[in-house]
């Protein structure tokens, strides 16, 4: 993967052509370059992107979510070695915001997964251990269509975060899954409507034993709320599945309504349709993340701001005017 000549030039067309080959070393490689800083690295990490693009795009792209404590390691951990077990090569990602305010992250992900961690058809990343949300999706967007590129055929995309991860997560899948703990009653008044309306299924985890009988009566609190809200798609009505990740139930049948949605939704055209636009839209938030880098790196702007900035926060100066002093210095 290095020049002859130079052993610290990396050679971007067979580091592509050894990811394609499903070289696991080449995969992690490339995705420590996608998710380096320095514009060398990010120059071969456009162009590594660019020549594995037309490999991409045949995987099942599932996004996944939950509050903490509802068993999504689990989940993914049981989910994952099923799939495998049927023939699948499964990759998991995940979209940590809160690693971009620590400067680390906080997920132990191949300790979390103890299963698919010893799989050799598994692969597992974290995101990024830094950066803004907007920037950590981007890797992911990045590692997703390496992982593609590499032969896996199931990519699960775990949000760990709350809030914003959701949209940024169901914005980069095929498929938003959202996992519930039984007992309804709190959580369901705790629950954003925007989740649910991302969702394209719900799961009532930790379904076994004592607890089946409450995740029965939360189910049918979740139907009940999914039922007065609006599909996003006519041919989609988000189904409420009961599972447990822990033993092993419902995750079939689960995952038989994940496959029912790609089918019908690459019948439809809907599935194409989708992709467009996320990649248009994955287009436009890279610029504005590269415009607004430029913007703060500017010399002129670097020395406007501190007075800038203590003069509004004093409210000597509106906010408005502020960024129209700004503009002008840049000519806008």
């Amino acid at each position: 993967m290095t020049s002859p000549t130079n052993p610290r030039v990396l050679d971007v067309p067979t580091l592509a052509e050894r990811l394609r080959a499903g070289d696991r070393a080449a995969l992690a490689r490339a995705i420590t370059l996608v998710e380096s800083r320095k514009v060398e690295h990010q120059r071969q990490a456009r162009e590594l992107v660019q020549l594995v693009l037309p490999h991409t795009g045949r995987a099942m792209r599932v996004g996944i979510t939950g509050v903490p404590g509802v068993g999504k390691s689990t989940t993914i951990d049981t989910l994952g070695s099923n799939l495998i077990a049927a023939g699948h090569r499964v990759a998991v990602l995940a979209v940590d915001p809160s690693s971009a305010r620590t400067g680390g992250s906080i997920l132990g992900d191949k300790t979390r997964m103890a299963r698919l961690a010893v799989e050799r058809n598994a692969f597992i990343r974290p995101s990024p251990s830094s950066g803004t949300l907007g920037g950590v999706a981007a890797k992911t967007r990045e590692t997703m269509l390496l992982c593609e590129a590499a032969g896996f055929d199931v990519i699960l995309v775990e949000t760990v975060g709350v809030g914003q991860s959701e949209t940024t997560v169901a914005e980069m899948t095929d498929f938003f899954l959202v996992l519930m703990l039984p007992g309804a009653g709190d959580e369901l008044q705790g629950i954003k409507k925007g989740v649910l309306e991302l969702a394209d299924m719900i799961a009532v985890n930790k379904s076994e034993g004592e607890g089946r009988a409450r995740a029965v009566r939360a189910a049918g609190e979740y139907r009940a709320a999914l039922h007065i809200m609006q599909p996003a798609s006519q041919n989609w009505s988000p189904p409420v599945v009961l599972v447990s990740g822990l033993d092993n139930i419902g995750l079939d049948e689960m995952w038989a309504k994940v496959v029912e949605h790609r089918h019908r939704f690459e019948a439809t055209g809907e599935l194409a349709q989708k992709r467009r636009d996320q990649q248009v839209r994955w287009m436009w938030t890279m610029l504005e993340e590269l415009m607004f880098s430029r913007l703060r790196s500017d010399a002129q702007v670097r020395a406007l701001l501190p007075d800038l900035e203590r003069r509004v926060a004093e409210g000597a100066l509106s906010p408005t005017l502020a960024v129209e002093k700004i503009a002008a210095v840049l000519g806008l």
